[in-house]
């Protein structure tokens, strides 16, 4: 046999020996990591991280949480060129081989060889699909066979364009974009379909290195990435010479854009993620749930502004508390003073700045603020800013700016004209030279307060602010304080009156009252914010002037417990009400959302509210996996209403969250996801429609003639309401409504403290509800409760509140048939009357 036959056989022998062994050991390895691999079912079934994002009901967006931006896209919404920039970067032969680049693989097994790493990886997109969805990130060569693996998996399963939109929609993009379309946001601003060849080449530069090659970070290593890409493009006969050589001249233009909120809600945000945490988990974060909310987006808007601003007016009258801190200006240079300023927060929309200089001749102060750079202050933004001594006594008026501020000084202040940050907000100066911005002195102000709407006869939330701002405290007042509602408690007393047999025309003698409960040593003087008395008063005009002795004798006579038990038929919570007569006057504990619920059930003619924030939830296919339950009134026939969840509406567990219920629900064993609409709420009558009817006309003439006088300026015959100030001008308070919604506005400090003694519902509360309604109401036709049949208009007696005769002065009042009141004999014209002892004791005692 000759030398080369031997030869031959060897080498056959040893080729065939070497690929038994690779045959043995890759079925080895195979049989070993199979049963690690993902069925080919969970292929089909791929879930993206998408957070969750959350919209008013006019779909603007309010808010998004989760770690990793996303927003899912199908290959056909990617351009065609953004699709080849990416193969030419990672994968060229992606149409052409089976999962695996045999080429690839070999470098990677050469450089594991040679350097006892694997360093380029040899990846396609096939198996970096594998990867993300599926495997570690650690580079190892079981990770790798995994890869192959399982890359040889998905290639029998799914076709190449599938394939290929799991790669775009799963990559890590940096600056915590994930998937192209969060990086064409991220980095430019614009949708994937609006991204030039040069930007597409940018984003498609990324996947290899999302830092060292990221053009925020590195952008001479990025532009040096992308013009590499553009040449692949270009040798691969992607693009044509006049398109490399345009792109490949173009400038960097990558700057970073922030998920751009819609609507200013971040209270309302805060509910509804709560929610979604409470019902989904931490799966509620990636699951991709887009939930639209009952709020409307300018409604809210306008919530907020008016809460931030009627806050702002209180803490402007009550003076200027001085710098928040100090900078030693002296010493630090544009940039450091830029960063010095980074460790005061931007609170709602105030600012942080640090006084440069004041210039008393031309009556202007120049400072540096956060985001805004180099600004000026003129004196009549200051002339406000009194030294706050107490909260009723402040200082003189400034005369100059040096009698407010001094430099090196760190205030508050707000841009004027709504003028934009030129800025980023990252330490960086603007230069100290050229005054860019004029700017008004602010502080953040110390009292608090909250402004819920309420869709009357649905509950929906319209709008809620539940506090100055969100980033200075988490605390929703809305929700969760319990304040004493003061006078706007009375609406509810004088509905159980007017059920009870009492008219607005009954007389109850407003004069001094001495009550002794047992185990006080001081006996109880209630009075009148004015300290005064009047006489015999109508109910009607008591109300509306808001007269605590009538009050007082009106729930003596109705029967404290017999009141407790109305407000539990009125689902007022009483836990927190006191059992005595000061119950009248407000002294129990209700939150805002409970008051403002509690409103909602007047205005709509006394039908049961349920207040919901959440309309719908979609899932990350768009498609509804909760709609809120339709809501229908019932008078009669209601007992086949369905059970529903109570909704807690304050901080239940003193934990500290926000409250996490405020989905109403069929009550059902089987999960959220299967349950798209609950059946119909039927909501049922709790109060006397009559009755509701005549509060309305009363709580209408708080508004023509009595305390909430200025809600008049609005110029509507709808509005009805109730001021409400507590003892000491603790908690003020305004509750109004027509016959479409309720909303209730609240002033006072977190940890109770008076507010000063000139102020009352009237002067704090009720500016911030008539700029709320001033919008929302606006280009709406008058809405005010039908008239119920039984209801009688008689001229009555203004003194004696009795019919008037025939010829005698009179005003005409409204009255329940039954209620109607007789015609006054002859005897009886003179005096009170003899004829009914309980009306002549009300007068007198």
């Amino acid at each position: 046999m000759s030398y080369l036959m031997r030869t031959s056989r060897l080498f056959i022998w040893f080729f065939l020996t070497g690929l038994s062994v690779t045959l043995v050991l890759g079925s080895g390895f195979y049989l070993y990591l199979r049963p690690g691999l993902p069925a080919a079912e969970q292929l089909f079934d791929i879930k993206l991280q998408t957070p969750l994002r959350i919209f008013s009901q006019d779909g603007k967006l309010i808010a998004e949480f989760g770690e990793k931006r996303r927003t899912p896209v199908t290959i056909e919404q990617v351009p065609e060129r953004q699709l080849q920039a990416f193969l030419a970067a990672e994968d060229s032969r992606f149409y052409e081989h089976f999962g695996v680049d045999i080429k690839g693989l070999a470098r990677a097994a050469l450089e594991l060889a040679s350097t006892g790493h694997i360093q380029s990886g040899g990846s396609t997109i096939t198996m970096q699909v594998a990867k993300n969805y599926f495997l570690s990130r650690d580079r190892t060569f079981i990770r790798k066979f995994n890869e192959i693996l399982l890359a040889l998996q998905i290639e029998r399963e799914l076709d190449k364009n599938t394939i290929l939109e799991l790669y775009l929609n799963k990559i890590y993009l940096g600056n915590r974009a994930y998937g192209i379309a969060a990086a064409s946001q991220v980095y430019y601003n614009k949708t994937v379909s609006e991204l030039t060849l040069a930007q597409m080449a940018m984003l498609a530069g990324l996947p290899k290195a999302p830092s060292a090659f990221n053009p925020l970070a590195n952008p001479s290593r990025a532009l040096a990435r992308r013009n590499w890409i553009l040449g692949r493009m270009k040798e691969l006969e992607m693009i044509s010479q006049d398109d490399y050589e345009q792109a490949v001249n173009a400038e960097l233009t990558a700057t970073y854009n922030a998920t751009e909120t819609e609507v200013d809600a971040d209270y309302v945000a805060e509910m509804a993620r709560a929610e979604m945490v409470r019902r989904f988990g931490d799966n509620a974060y990636t699951d991709g749930y887009s939930v639209t909310l009952t709020v409307d987006s300018v409604k809210q808007q306008t919530a907020t502004d008016a809460l931030r601003q009627g806050l702002e007016a209180y803490d402007r009258r009550h003076g200027f508390r001085g710098a928040v801190g100090t900078i030693d200006i002296k010493s630090l240079d544009a940039n450091e003073l830029a960063t010095a300023l980074r460790s005061y927060p931007r609170t709602g929309p105030l600012i942080p700045a640090v006084v440069l200089k004041t210039d008393d001749k031309n009556g202007t102060a120049t400072l540096h603020a956060r985001l805004l750079g180099p600004v000026t202050m003129t004196l009549d933004t200051m002339t406000w800013a009194q030294r706050y001594r107490t909260e009723n006594l402040t200082g003189p008026t400034p005369k100059k700016p040096s009698d407010v501020l001094s430099p090196g000084d760190v205030v508050y202040v707000k841009a004027l004209n709504n003028a934009a940050p030129q800025a980023a907000d990252d330490g960086r100066a603007q230069p100290l030279t050229d005054v860019v911005q004029n700017v008004a002195l602010y502080q953040v102000p110390r009292v608090e307060g909250a402004l819920i709407a309420l869709t009357a006869e649905t509950g929906a939330i319209e709008a809620l602010g539940g506090g100055y701002s969100f980033g200075q405290s988490k605390y929703n007042r809305a929700i969760q304080a319990k304040r004493q509602p003061g006078s706007t408690f009375k609406p509810f007393l004088y509905l159980n009156a007017l059920e009870s047999g009492f008219t607005p025309a009954t007389l109850i003698n407003d004069s001094p009252i001495v009550l002794e409960e047992k185990g006080q040593e001081i006996a109880w003087r209630p009075q009148n914010s004015s300290g005064q008395f009047y006489g015999p008063t109508r109910l009607r005009e008591a109300l509306y002037r808001s007269r605590n002795l009538v009050s007082v004798r009106l729930l003596r006579d109705l029967g404290i417990q017999p009141m407790l038990d109305y407000l539990e038929q009125l689902k007022v919570p009483t836990a927190d009400m006191p059992a005595n007569l000061s119950l009248a006057l407000g002294s129990g504990l209700l939150s805002p959302m409970e008051l403002a619920r509690g409103m909602a059930v007047i205005a709509n003619g006394g039908y049961d509210v349920e207040p919901f924030l959440i309309r719908r939830i979609e899932d990350a296919r768009g498609m509804a996996v909760y709609q809120a339950p339709d809501v229908i009134l019932c008078d009669s026939n209601c007992g086949n209403a369905v059970e529903i969840e109570e909704i807690g509406l304050q901080d239940t567990d003193n934990s500290g969250d926000v409250n996490d219920d405020f989905i109403v629900t069929e009550l059902s064993d089987e999960p959220l996801e299967h349950i798209v609409q609950a059946p119909a709420r039927r909501m049922p009558r709790l109060a006397d429609e009559r009755s509701v009817y005549i509060l309305h006309s009363m709580m209408r003439d708080v508004i023509k003639l009595g305390t909430g006088r200025r809600a008049s300026a609005l110029n509507r015959d709808d509005l009805a309401g109730k001021t409400g100030t507590t003892n000491e001008q603790i908690d003020t308070w305004f509750a109004g409504f027509n016959y479409q919604q309720a909303v209730i506005a609240w002033v006072g400090f977190d940890q109770p403290a008076p507010l000063g003694r000139n102020e009352f519902g009237a002067s704090t509360a009720l500016p911030i509800w008539i700029d709320y309604m001033k919008v929302a109401l606006d280009q709406t036709p008058s809405a005010q409760m039908p008239r119920p049949n039984g209801i009688v208009n008689v001229r009555i007696n203004a003194d004696t509140g009795r019919r008037a005769r025939p010829g005698e002065e009179g005003v005409f009042e409204l009255f329940r048939e039954e209620d109607e009141p007789e015609v006054i004999s002859a005897e009886e014209r003179g005096g009170l009357g003899t004829g009914d002892t309980d009306d002549i004791s009300r007068q007198l005692f």
